[in-house]
């Protein structure tokens, strides 16, 4: 028995040809799907579509339906991160895509998660304030990344800056850490069959009321930032900013400011 399973395993000479071998098929296809790129960005431009290339709602559809491939070994990190890579190369030649990231007291991470969900291909710049982030988030093919903290409620800037929309929620993945930090950017959110809204009020009453009496119009909610007289929420689903749940909502001043994929590993 001990000679046939040694007959049976390849040599470590027969794994790296195979290996190379498949390094060499992994570039073509690389190489391929890179020249599309371009492709995709003529086609807009003959269509007369100059504006920011960004869909997250296809690029979670892209993502879910990957990790719903069965796989031998690939993990959900290796997948999420080649095709993180790949994705954000593609937009970065259609357009001047580039990343504003207010870290807050834990910069470091910030940049971190950014990295881990746009890839490297876009300009990153480390601004030493939320409106900073802002404004770059209000820039043709701009993006924010700022971090859930307590204080700094950029948050409720949203409520009056309507084109202005949370679309992304950092890390992606429940193995790399807690939500810690949202995406911003002047683009379309749409539902993606697994998303959580993000919905912000200036009602008085505790958290856990808040939460009560959401959950009598079935809207399931949970606090995750509170700052200066506002609160913001993670809902449970895709809501639009007119529900009519939400207008029954406790708080004078509320609103809608997006939404965003849950984590992929919940």
């Amino acid at each position: 028995m001990g000679s046939d399973a040694t007959a049976a395993t390849p040599s470590l000479e027969e794994v790296r040809w195979r290996l190379d071998a498949i390094d060499t098929e992994l570039l073509k296809l690389l190489d391929e799907r890179a020249s599309l790129a371009g492709a995709v960005a003529a086609a807009k431009r003959a269509s007369g579509d100059t504006g920011f290339g960004l869909r997250p709602g296809r690029e979670a559809h892209i993502i879910r339906k990957l990790l719903a491939t069965p796989r031998k070994a690939a993990s959900d990190t290796l997948v999420i991160r080649i095709w993180r890579e790949i994705m954000a190369d593609n937009l970065a030649r259609q357009g001047p895509y580039h990343l504003g990231v207010f870290g807050g007291r834990d910069a470091a991470r910030t940049v971190e998660l950014t990295r881990l969900r746009f890839g490297t291909a876009p300009r990153l710049s480390v601004v030493p304030s939320a409106q900073d982030a802002l404004a770059i988030a209000r820039s043709p093919w701009g993006v924010a990344v700022l971090p859930l903290a307590a204080e700094t409620p950029w948050w409720g800037r949203l409520l009056a800056e309507p084109k202005l929309k949370v679309f992304a929620a950092l890390p992606c993945l429940a193995s790399w850490g807690p939500q810690a930090a949202l995406a911003v950017a002047e683009v379309e959110v749409e539902p993606t069959g697994g998303d959580q809204t993000f919905w912000v009020t200036d009602s008085a009453k505790s958290p856990a009321a808040i939460v009560e009496t959401l959950s009598q119009t079935d809207i399931a909610a949970e606090l995750i930032a509170e700052a200066g007289g506002l609160k913001l929420f993670s809902l449970s689903g895709f809501f639009q900013a007119d529900d009519p749940r939400l207008a029954r909502a406790p708080g004078d001043l509320t609103g809608v400011i997006g939404a965003a994929p849950e984590q992929f590993d919940v």
